[in-house]
């Protein structure tokens, strides 16, 4: 990899991955913690606002990087875009927890979901496109795979929160009906964690990849 005038580029670039890298399982902890009340609300709205702004500026200094390869650049501002609007939505979660039969909140609350599905699955893109453009066919192999899974993955979460919904909105034809709607409401947040560690775990590990091939080849040169 060449060193001279692209290696500050690369340093933001390394700066941008390690901020994600600690943003992305911190916007999921933050959210859940303060919509579940884990005495997290004495912090107010700080610390899914830190977070999902950790996001926007991890995804900016990406944006440093070969700025006029326009398939890299377009999946990089869609990714930027999301995570804008993952910070608009970040206070959703404090108002939520303290009015939690507001439908207004609870219909925000499924648009940051859907919002956090749909960045994801926008990141492991852009980190694909990330890996095609470095030196090192082993990296660009796994994170095509890794990258491919996760969105498989995220897609079919998507589409089972969406059945939910729709099922929600269906009336229980019988009580043994009722009875499992009402455990899968109360058992909702811990399902909605445990089914996003993986994802979330998945694009962790590409981004500490990638950090570390950038680090490998700069220190080689």
């Amino acid at each position: 990899m060449p060193a001279g005038p692209v290696i500050p580029t690369l340093a933001r670039v390394v700066r941008g991955l390690l901020v994600l890298f600690w943003a992305v399982p911190g916007v999921l902890l933050a959210a859940i913690a303060l919509a579940l009340d884990l005495s997290w609300r004495q912090f107010g709205f700080t610390p899914t606002v830190v977070a999902a702004a950790a996001l926007v500026y991890g995804v900016g200094e990406l944006g440093h990087f070969q700025r006029r390869e326009r398939i890299w650049t377009r999946a990089l501002h869609r990714t930027l875009m999301l995570a804008l609007i993952l910070l608009s939505l970040s206070p959703l979660p404090v108002w939520w927890s303290r009015a939690p039969d507001e439908s207004f909140f609870g219909s925000g609350m499924v648009l940051l979901v859907f919002a956090g599905l749909v960045f994801l699955i926008s990141l492991n893109d852009a980190l694909r496109r990330l890996a095609a453009m470095l030196p090192d066919e082993t990296l660009r192999s796994e994170t095509r795979f890794f990258s491919w899974l996760n969105t498989g993955f995220l897609g079919v979460l998507a589409a089972g929160v969406a059945l939910w919904l729709v099922l929600r909105s269906v009336p229980p034809a019988s009580n043994w009906g009722l009875g499992l709607r009402w455990l899968l409401e109360m058992a909702r947040p811990w399902l909605l964690i445990m089914v996003l560690l993986l994802p979330v775990a998945l694009t962790m590990t590409l981004l500490w990849k990638i950090k570390g091939v950038i680090l490998l080849s700069v220190f080689r040169e």
